[in-house]
């Protein structure tokens, strides 16, 4: 169990990748971004975070100020919004256990294109 801002949750992202393999477990990845994606956008904003991760994924709970500083820790490009790209490397960083492999990862990835 890791431990983000206080609150306790169980990484299950290492498992998923033994089970789905790290290309499925990247198409997985890319599954949760469009859970969440604006559809007009095409990007993760404030407002589809809300509103979809209360409907999808059941965090009803999480305060704006939660949502916002999701969005600001994996908004690399600072426009206030989530690419594919920029959710896929927050799942990563939110999950200590893959950071560690991450390098192992990316490598079959390159090797199975």
């Amino acid at each position: 169990m890791a431990s983000k801002n206080g609150v306790v949750f169980e990484d299950f992202f290492p498992s998923m990748v033994q089970k789905l393999g790290t290309e499925g477990f990247m198409d997985e990845l890319c599954n949760g971004f469009r859970l969440l994606v604006d559809g007009d956008k095409g990007v993760i904003t404030f407002e589809s975070l809300k509103r979809n991760s209360a409907a999808v994924l059941g965090l009803q709970d999480m305060s704006d100020d939660e949502l916002m500083s999701m969005l600001k820790e994996g908004d690399l490009d600072g426009d206030g919004s989530l690419n594919q790209m920029e959710f896929c490397v927050l799942m990563f960083r939110l999950s200590p256990d893959l950071m560690k492999g991450s390098r192992r990862w990316l490598e079959e990835v390159g090797t199975n294109e």
